[in-house]
């Protein structure tokens, strides 16, 4: 080490187009609607998206039977179960679905393969927003496996129709890890059609190892609830880095991790907003770590439309904004 003093960026890093959706919905209807304007749960897991909203007159509630009857509420990125969208029709709430279309896509797995008689083995952590949402899709047919161990006590009615499906914010390895071991039980495991995490975990994921292998210390800035930046920190220390941390914020940085270190490694999870990037490099730049170089894995130019019910102006005009996504060329929303 020649204690030069320097960042490596991870890219890519940040926003995903689901995540971009999501929050253009809730400052479109606000924006149509005016406030207040209700979200079941966080629109996403960043503790600044969700502020930033509540300024603007968006007010989170954990259920929908906290909305007004009437009222404008919309789902979040994470998707909902059908027993949530009757419950929401039932009150007569105007509802706007914010769901990613990758979990969407999930979605339609899980009712597919419950139809065509499997079980479903849902690889996911119990509780998890979309976990929830998903199996509520095939409830009588969903078993919950929440990690490699769990794959080898988890019990099946017929080990001949049984498929795995997965959270889409995942580790990639620690998933792959529970499918082989399922495998050994189930040699009959059938898969879902296309891989279930998304492009986006997988990016930032494939970044951060490639940044690790240099890092002595890496800095994940994302939320303690959001699941694909926990696991950037998982995978980070996986993959090489002495030390790795979790912040909101720059000012959550403390110094003692910097002490005797050289090389940061920074990235964010999914639904990180850029600024929040930016202020972390501006405070290592303050401690000495101004040489900033970006390691770039992958390019991305996904991009989803708004949800349905905010395509259309006031006039009847159809929205032709374009939604901002960054994605590998070859992902789909199908």
């Amino acid at each position: 080490m020649d204690g030069h003093k320097r960042v490596l960026l991870a890219a890519p890093r940040g926003y995903c187009a689901g995540v971009d959706r999501a929050v253009v919905a809730v400052e479109k209807a606000l924006e149509r609607y005016g406030a207040p304007v209700y979200v079941r749960k966080q629109i996403v897991h960043n503790i600044h998206v969700v502020t930033e909203l509540e300024e603007k007159g968006a007010i989170f509630v954990e259920e929908v039977d906290e909305v007004p009857s009437g009222a404008h509420v919309v789902f979040s990125a994470h998707g909902v179960s059908p027993a949530v969208v009757e419950a929401a029709s039932d009150r007569g709430l105007l509802a706007i679905d914010a769901t990613c279309p990758l979990v969407t896509k999930v979605h339609r797995e899980a009712v597919r393969f419950a139809r065509d008689d499997f079980e479903i083995l849902l690889i996911g952590h119990e509780g998890h927003e979309e976990v929830e949402g998903t199996a509520g899709h095939a409830p009588e047919r969903v078993t919950i496996v929440n990690s490699p161990e769990e794959a080898d006590t988890v019990v099946v009615k017929d080990p001949s129709k049984v498929v795995w499906l997965s959270q889409t914010t995942l580790s990639v390895d620690e998933t792959m890890e529970t499918v082989n071991r399922l495998r050994l039980r189930f040699p009959d495991l059938q898969a879902p059609p296309s891989d279930d995490i998304c492009y986006a975990t997988q990016n930032r994921q494939v970044a951060i190892k490639k940044v690790a292998v240099d890092a002595e210390l890496v800095i994940v800035v994302g939320s303690s609830n959001s699941s694909n930046s926990v696991r950037l920190v998982e995978v980070a220390l996986e993959y090489g880095a002495k030390a790795a941390y979790r912040v909101d914020y720059a000012e959550e940085i403390k110094q003692e991790w910097l002490d005797g270190v050289a090389t940061v490694g920074v990235t964010s999870g999914a639904s990180v907003p850029e600024v929040l990037v930016r202020e972390v490099l501006e405070t290592l730049a303050a401690a000495g770590y101004g040489d900033v170089e970006e390691i770039r894995t992958a390019e991305e130019d996904l991009m989803f439309s708004l949800p349905k019910e905010l395509r259309q102006d006031s006039s009847g005009q159809r929205d032709a904004r374009a939604l901002g996504g960054r994605a590998t060329a070859d992902s789909t929303t199908s």
